[in-house]
């Protein structure tokens, strides 16, 4: 099939349809070629050059062709490991800046960059391709009919937070339609809302919804998939799994459609953000986007050994926010989810991570800074999760102004003192009454302090109230993942019971 190329524009990332093309644009620093991919409905594709570059950013226009359409990138470029670059045209990659991702990724040696049959080295260049794999990015008509929607800016005093998961929280619910459960649509039908309602809260907050890797090889090996969602693949994209339409690109109307009709219900939708690291892992985890888009712009690679990435998040590399391109893809998505989506504020997933500058946490980071110089962001809720794995991690009481924070202090001293442990009195006088120990010396009043007993980290409520211990086994994982210390009192029996004196006490 033939397409016509025209030199486009390098801004806005992504790609953009204005009603008669679309125009498609990619940051690369390092890369020394930049390919289109295009896809017709058998999976047939399409190499178009883009050949125009400005600062950076790798652009073109093609006449014709609008929403629906699938597509991807090729990227060329040094293939040095131990200097930082993996660059391998054979990938196909995802648009960071996609609107719309057609399907999760398959498992197989071919998203490896590297060699992947000798797993003790990746410094062996892998010449299979792996476009059969791997989902294509969606142009998308972003249009549509908000009908006066506006964001609710619910005032923090009042707010009641519900975190829950899109898929989890409407699979069994009886009075949903089974086409319907397990989706944004779901989450938006009126049995939904009335059950939300029914709770009293002002704001669910959603578990992420970016479009992540669902199958990353350690779960493939036990036949198990990724359900939380916390290894991000494009931060503008809602996760296809979750739509109830088999449309392409249908998704992202259905995901407006879901905030507008809980907006309608009077309930504030924040999204649980993960901008500390990706699901491309580690050195031998696979090459899907940003790892062969520009692995040392994106990444923070250890210093004098860039073939390794810094790791403070726990899940193999950290995103590289000392970098321009990397904060303003950060701040890029944020601005699309709350201008075209009406997303009413975001939860940072281990956000400490976030402001590391060098490698401890700065609170004067340039992240801090850009997001209160922002008009669109420094106005929404903004939560932190107020640590990170690294040294130096944990964080509470120590964010900025306009920032909220888990106060994880506040969910043990009250576990402590209802399950009567011992503990001080000051500590939970403290807590009760908005802890101002933490907040009051930098100016913060007691909005500051998210004040949560249970999420999805360690216990849920049913289980803190049931278990001495954890009982992980039906993951593969032998109970070694997840907290030991929950702070948890069974009330007498472990786990289920039809004891009455046991279920009242619960």
């Amino acid at each position: 099939m033939y397409f016509s190329l025209w030199p486009g524009r390098p801004y806005p990332l992504g790609a953009t349809w204005d009603g008669k093309g679309t125009n498609f644009a990619l940051f690369s620093e390092h890369a020394t070629g930049v390919e289109l991919c295009l896809f017709d409905q058998k999976g047939r594709e399409t190499l178009l050059e883009l050949k125009e570059v400005t600062n950076f950013t790798w652009h073109g226009y093609v006449p014709g062709i609008g929403p629906g359409q699938r597509y991807g990138f090729r990227v060329h470029g040094p293939f040095a490991p131990e200097e930082g670059h993996r660059f391998n045209p054979h990938k196909l990659l995802i648009d960071p800046y996609a609107k719309a991702i057609d399907g999760d990724v398959r498992f197989g040696e071919e998203i490896f960059g590297y060699c992947w049959s000798d797993p003790s080295q990746d410094l062996g260049f892998s010449d299979l391709d792996d476009a059969h794999l791997v989902p294509k990015s969606v142009v998308v008509d972003e249009s549509f009919d908000w009908e006066g929607d506006e964001l609710l800016q619910v005032p923090w005093h009042e707010t009641i937070i519900y975190e829950t998961h899109v898929k989890g929280f409407t699979k069994l619910h009886p009075e949903i339609p089974p086409r319907l459960r397990g989706t944004y649509a779901g989450l938006a039908h009126p049995a939904a809302i009335s059950h939300l309602q029914s709770l009293g809260v002002t704001a669910v907050e959603l578990m992420p919804i970016h479009h992540f890797l669902a199958y990353p090889g350690h779960l493939v090996d036990k036949g198990l998939k990724n359900y939380w969602g916390y290894d991000s693949l494009s931060y503008l994209a809602p996760y296809s799994g979750y739509s109830a339409s088999g449309s392409l690109g249908q998704q992202l109307r259905e995901f407006k459609q879901m905030v507008k009709a809980l907006h309608n219900a009077g309930i504030e939708v924040i999204l649980d953000v993960v901008y500390n690291h990706t699901g491309e892992g580690n050195h031998m985890g696979p090459t899907l986007s940003l790892r062969g888009i520009d692995n040392a712009a994106y990444y923070r690679l250890v210093d004098g050994n860039c073939r390794y990435y810094m790791d403070f998040t726990g899940c193999g590399n950290s995103l590289n926010v000392r970098h321009p391109q990397v904060l303003k893809l950060i701040m890029d998505s944020l601005r699309y989810w709350v201008l075209e989506c009406h997303v009413d504020g975001f939860r940072f997933d281990l956000a400490s991570a976030l402001a590391r500058e060098l490698y401890a946490v700065d609170r004067l980071a340039a992240f801090f800074d850009i997001i209160h110089q922002d008009p669109v962001i420094a106005d929404v809720k903004l939560i932190a999760e107020p640590w990170d794995v690294g040294e130096g991690g944990y964080q509470v009481g120590e964010f900025p102004l306009l920032w909220s924070e888990w106060n994880g202090r506040y969910r043990d001293t009250v576990r402590d003192f209802w399950r009567g442990e011992d503990s001080r009195m000051a500590e939970f006088a403290y807590r009760f009454t908005g802890s101002s120990d933490l907040y009051q010396f930098n100016g913060r009043n007691p909005s500051a302090s998210i004040n949560f007993i249970t999420a999805h980290d360690g216990f849920t409520l049913y289980d803190l109230v049931s278990y001495n211990e954890k009982h992980n086994e039906a993951n593969g994982e032998d109970n070694r993942d997840g907290e030991s210390h929950n702070r948890s009192w069974n009330c007498g029996v472990e786990g289920e019971t039809d004891n009455l004196e046991v279920l009242r006490l619960r």
